[in-house]
């Protein structure tokens, strides 16, 4: 936000924001300290940051408020989640014509030239949508009855950590889950609480990464009244609402040195004190930890305490990304616009075209990426079967992270590399790039990168898994 008002001029700038105020007002004040234009900020109510319904509902009031005094209007996609970005470029396509900005360290502040249009028959069919359908639509929450039959798989690997995780949930030990995001973690860490014998007791979700530093003792152990500034009643920690159950730890991996302390004692005895407190209390749960992280790695750093590492990893799960999930991804295309249409009422077909794009993608939100392109891709079709250009327009291109001289160009040789490895990964990431800026022809696709002829692109595809051989 500030590198996009240092860039451009504005007459005023209008914020949303659903985070707490004292949050929200020292961040406030530095930005207005990077600025000269007057900056209003608004809270808004949401019950979740992906509820398309309440999105749609605040955004279109707020920007039927403005339209009276604005005679141009900007809005900047960079911020928020992907639900948020969508019901922007739908009202600013349609209702409250506007331009498009983007910002990033990488590409500085960009116009957002935003390739279609929406045809005025959406219109009316976006407001005839029932806000808590479009939500259900949208939810990425996994179903608390959860079991194994619920993970979607055909691939030989998923169908034996599938059954490794059925006979860990008939154990009592620990388990940790490896996976990027979107590979099903808490799925699987449901369906092991569901197969075990706690199925009946608490199941309790904490992500570690969205925890303030300074709340995590309380949100791990609870509070008594009185222990701080806020705390006007007793309040129990996710260790005492899990108890008899299962508590689950997703990205794991973030907890900082001095609560892996605290945490290790609980794990080792049993007890813990609440925030405030002078008495001990006693918990029997079962843990159940997930994390993108490599902990060994951590471990061998001394940013992660080795004895808590094994303590966790009894039962140990590595989810592999969809990507790598070879014969899955269209079996989950296709699952997944089934479960649209028990939704919605009409079941849209993918063309062969259209699934040829979804295996090129690198899909690297895995699942939840695949369902909200998918959604996207319906929403967007016009007949009963989804095309390429629909496809096209409901896939995000995300920016890498970190620099190639940090990934590719940088590896430590002396330690061994794989270099067809690295060529395969080069050709994964490019060759969707080039397929997409071509709009799906192929021979186009190969003279941006290079290529003799459609053939030798299509031989690339075959040889790293981006089409079936």
């Amino acid at each position: 936000m500030a590198a996009t008002l240092a860039a451009r001029s504005f007459d005023s700038v209008e914020l949303l924001y659903n985070y707490p105020s004292e949050r929200v007002e020292p961040y406030l004040k530095w930005l207005e300290g990077h600025c000269d234009t007057p900056i209003t900020a608004t809270s808004v109510e949401l019950t979740s940051p992906i509820n398309f319904g309440e999105i749609y509902e605040r955004v279109d009031a707020h920007l039927e408020a403005l339209r009276a005094n604005t005679t141009e209007l900007s809005v900047l996609l960079s911020p928020g989640t992907p639900a948020m970005q969508a019901v922007w470029i739908l009202l600013g396509k349609t209702r409250y014509p506007c331009s498009f900005i983007q910002s990033s360290r990488e590409q500085g502040v960009q116009d957002v030239d935003i390739p279609f249009q929406l045809a005025a028959e959406y219109v009316p069919v976006a407001r005839q949508l029932d806000a808590q359908r479009i939500n259900k639509l949208a939810d990425t929450h996994v179903p608390i009855n959860a079991a194994f039959d619920n993970i979607i798989t055909q691939n030989t690997r998923m169908q034996t950590l599938k059954a490794q995780a059925q006979i860990l949930a008939e154990r009592e030990v620990p388990v940790l889950i490896y996976g990027e995001t979107g590979t099903g973690k808490e799925l699987f860490s449901r369906a092991i609480h569901n197969a075990s014998k706690r199925a009946s007791k608490p199941f309790i979700a904490l992500n570690c990464g969205a925890i303030p530093a300074e709340l995590v003792d309380s949100v791990l152990f609870g509070h008594k009244k009185g222990a701080f500034t806020g705390a006007t009643a007793d309040k129990p920690g996710v260790f005492e609402q899990a108890h008899g159950g299962t508590l689950f730890l997703d990205e794991f991996g973030e907890l900082e040195p001095q609560v892996q302390v605290r945490l290790l004692r609980v794990l080792q005895d049993g007890t813990f004190t609440p925030v405030g407190g002078t008495k001990e209390q006693k918990v029997n749960v079962r843990l159940i930890t997930a994390t993108h992280r490599n902990l060994m790695e951590k471990v061998a750093e001394g940013s992660f305490r080795e004895d808590l590492f094994y303590r966790v990893a009894i039962g140990v799960l590595h989810l592999p990304p969809i990507r790598e999930r070879e014969g899955d991804l269209s079996l989950l295309a296709k699952q997944l616009l089934k479960a649209l249409a028990d939704e919605d009422d009409s079941l849209k077909k993918i063309s062969a075209d259209a699934l040829n794009i979804i295996l090129s993608h690198p899909w690297r939100g895995n699942v939840r990426e695949l369902q909200s392109t998918l959604l996207r891709a319906a929403l967007w079709s016009q007949g009963d079967k989804i095309l390429p250009e629909d496809m096209r327009q409901a896939l995000f291109q995300m920016p890498e992270h970190g620099s190639d001289n940090a990934g590719i160009m940088n590896r430590d040789v002396s330690q061994g590399i794989d270099l067809d490895e690295l060529i395969g990964d080069l050709t994964r990431h490019y060759i969707p790039l080039a397929l997409d800026a071509a709009r799906g022809k192929k021979a186009d696709a190969a003279k941006l990168l290079g290529l003799k002829n459609h053939q030798t692109l299509d031989n690339r595809m075959k040889k790293y898994g981006l089409i079936k051989p």
